[in-house]
């Protein structure tokens, strides 16, 4: 059979994070494995046909020059933002079809090492700029956010500028306070990955805790006698309220004679009248950190990735393990314990356990996978593929049919705590 334009590349992601810490898009790292061959036009409409309308923006960041300049020679319009890396801009042939990309209508976006801008013949060309802080602006830009906190430093002086423009799209920012400054104070478009470190380690460990607008939501959907299908997709997008509640079901004081294994069968033991108390009691601790939101988000994002991958079909209980096992590969990052430690209290199916603390068993080819798919480093992915003898066409449509449908309905802003 002959190979697919999806065959021929292998693909990496990035989330990029607004102002409201929803997803604004996904930056589509591609390239073309060994000795591939295909035209731009047929794969921006395989691309165009997996993604729908609804989906978040995206943006193609190509890793080959050639596949690039025939992506701006052939394009349609109306795909996706197109990346264009300074770099390739020195080739004349390369800026001339940025030119004529532009003309068409084409949205591209200008990328850069640290502290460059575009140059003002090029520059009209590109909807947005993807930026690097050098060091020194990152340093100017934190002195102005910490000038603007209570109890730290004195307010900056007024000549000093911020670097940080409105509407573009930042990478590499690894500090929370930075990440508040473009963000919140300057009104850039969104930010290229998340300081997930810089947030986890800022916050106090007990703030690390449910959403509230989550839980209300919850106990408003029970209220109105919602569907058991809707309640467990709620619960689903809460990592740490999944966990805690099975963590709850399966306590000695519970008393049930039997282990939950999945958060559908604690559903249906316990009922919604003891399901509502129980979430109740979370509210008063629960969270309004927003900054919170892209980590569950995150942490969500590799579950649904790894049920597409692995294609459970129609097996709902098998496709419940695999989610689970994807969204729980993270959650020691929120729990502030070894991942070994945190799973311990939960009586997870073996097949679960064996691919998240020994790295073996069916489901760690498939996690691998997926935490490799959240790099730009597409031949890792490629590589994996052979050494776990899957099709990196498969990969490459579960990976889009993911990001394509992936939306937060829970995690909505709330007020300040």
């Amino acid at each position: 059979m002959a190979q697919t334009v999806l065959g021929g590349i292998s693909l990496g992601y990035q989330a990029l994070w607004s102002p409201l810490r929803q997803l604004a898009g996904f930056q589509l790292f591609i390239a073309s494995t060994e000795d591939s061959h295909f035209d731009a036009e047929h794969l921006l409409s395989t691309l165009k046909e997996s993604w729908s309308q609804q989906a978040p923006q995206l943006l193609l960041s190509v890793q080959a020059p050639g596949l690039l300049a025939d992506i701006l020679a052939h394009g349609a319009t109306d795909v996706a933002w197109i990346k264009v890396p300074q770099s390739w801009l020195a080739d004349a042939a390369m800026a001339q079809r940025v030119h004529q990309a532009h003309q068409r209508g084409m949205q591209l976006v200008w990328q850069g090492e640290p502290g460059q801008q575009p140059s003002a013949a090029l520059a009209r060309c590109f909807a947005r700029t993807l930026v690097t802080l050098t060091p020194e602006q990152a340093g100017i830009a934190m002195r102005i956010a910490l000038g603007h906190t209570p109890g730290h430093l004195p307010e900056p002086p007024a000549e000093l500028n911020s670097p940080v423009a409105a509407g573009q799209i930042y990478e590499g920012v690894a500090s929370r306070v930075l990440a508040h400054h473009c963000l919140d104070e300057q009104g850039a478009w969104a930010l290229a990955g998340w300081p997930t470190d810089d947030v986890l380690h800022s916050l106090p460990h007990q703030l690390i805790q449910p959403s509230q607008p989550a839980l209300a939501k919850l106990v408003d959907a029970i209220d109105a006698d919602a569907s058991i299908d809707e309640i467990e997709h709620s619960f689903n997008e809460q990592p740490i309220l999944a966990y805690r509640f099975l963590r709850y079901t399966n306590s000695a004081g519970l008393g049930l004679r039997q282990e939950i294994e999945t958060l559908r069968q604690g559903l249906m033991v316990l009922g919604y009248t003891r399901i509502k108390h129980w979430l109740q009691t979370q509210l008063p601790t629960a969270s309004h950190e927003l900054d919170l939101v892209p980590i569950r988000s995150a942490m969500v994002l590799r579950g649904r990735l790894m049920e597409h991958l692995m294609n459970a079909g129609a097996e709902d209980n098998l496709r419940r393990e695999i989610y689970m096992c994807g969204m729980f590969s993270q959650i020691d990052l929120l729990l502030g314990e070894p991942l070994d430690m945190a799973l311990q209290h939960l009586p997870l199916p073996e097949r679960t356990l064996s691919a998240l603390l020994k790295h073996s068993g069916p489901y760690y080819p498939y996690l691998e996978i997926a935490m490799a798919l959240e790099t730009p480093d597409t031949q890792a992915t490629a590589q994996l593929c052979q050494t776990h003898e899957l099709s990196i066409e498969d990969i490459n449509r579960a990976l889009l049919r993911t990001l394509t449908t992936f939306q937060r309905r829970t995690d909505q802003p709330g007020p300040p705590a």
